[in-house]
């Protein structure tokens, strides 16, 4: 789906509502380090601005961008935060939980980080309109406040999520806010692993960044595994032979 169209889907999705909410996540299909998720709320005077109709074109999937290019957005995205253009926020669950909770349950509990940073869940509920304590609807709303807003989230619907949301498979190539939030995770988790990689030295977390590699599966045999390497995954890293024509996919792909 060409760029130019990302703007007009977000379009047709805020009708009746006065925000959208863009989630996504990356690192599910590492072999190492936490997973990473980012919500981003925007308007439709965001939408109508004059930065998403000049530079809105510039945003993609942060997985066919360079690493310069999300760095030179995400500078974009804290311009238009600090002007309150847009809100973003992450979340990120650790190996320790992914191991817990299995990846699945990792990734939803980094998506309600992510968004819970923004809005509690309860924020989404409709107000009750039956007869209660309160004399009129507008009671009820300043006691109970709702948010206009509906959340889109790239992949599938997650059965028990506490947000209500609306499920894109490839959402961050159809969807300006998922889009969005994709290169703040992706950028905020880059950098977690360049910090991996100073406490984890040899590995090569800076580089690939926890992804499976043919030099990181030679990096965890001849070092051993690290505390931030998932155990589960590991025994398919140590399995698998990885195509080294592979590497640069694999290292910017969940």
């Amino acid at each position: 789906m060409k760029r130019r169209q990302l703007r007009g889907f977000d379009l047709k999705q805020i009708n009746g509502v006065n925000h959208l909410i863009g989630v996504d996540e990356v690192g599910r299909g590492a072999f190492a380090g936490p997973v990473v998720a980012a919500a981003v709320v925007v308007s439709r005077d965001f939408l109508e601005s004059r930065w998403a109709v000049v530079k809105g074109g510039r945003v993609n999937d942060s997985k066919v961008l360079t690493a310069e290019q999300r760095q030179e957005l995400w500078e974009e995205f804290e311009k238009l935060a600090a002007q309150g253009q847009i809100h973003a926020h992450h979340g990120a669950a650790s190996v320790t939980e992914i191991e817990e909770l299995n990846i699945l349950g990792a990734t939803k509990l980094a998506m309600r980080r992510a968004l819970g940073a923004l809005y509690p869940p309860e924020a989404f509920e409709p107000v009750r309109t039956e007869p209660d304590l309160f004399s009129s609807l507008e009671e009820r709303k300043a006691f109970h406040p709702v948010v206009s807003a509906r959340i889109l989230i790239d992949g599938l619907s997650l059965r028990g999520f506490p947000y209500p949301h609306t499920a894109f498979i490839n959402g961050d190539a159809r969807s300006l806010c998922i889009a969005m939030a994709s290169i703040v995770a992706k950028v905020q988790r880059d950098r977690l692993m360049v910090e991996l990689e100073t406490r984890f030295p040899g590995y090569g977390f800076a580089r690939h960044k926890g992804y499976g590699t043919e030099d990181h599966r030679e990096a965890v045999l001849r070092l051993g595994k690290c505390t931030e390497h998932r155990e589960a995954f590991l025994r398919k890293l140590l399995a698998v032979r990885i195509d080294p024509a592979q590497m640069d996919f694999l290292a910017t792909h969940d």
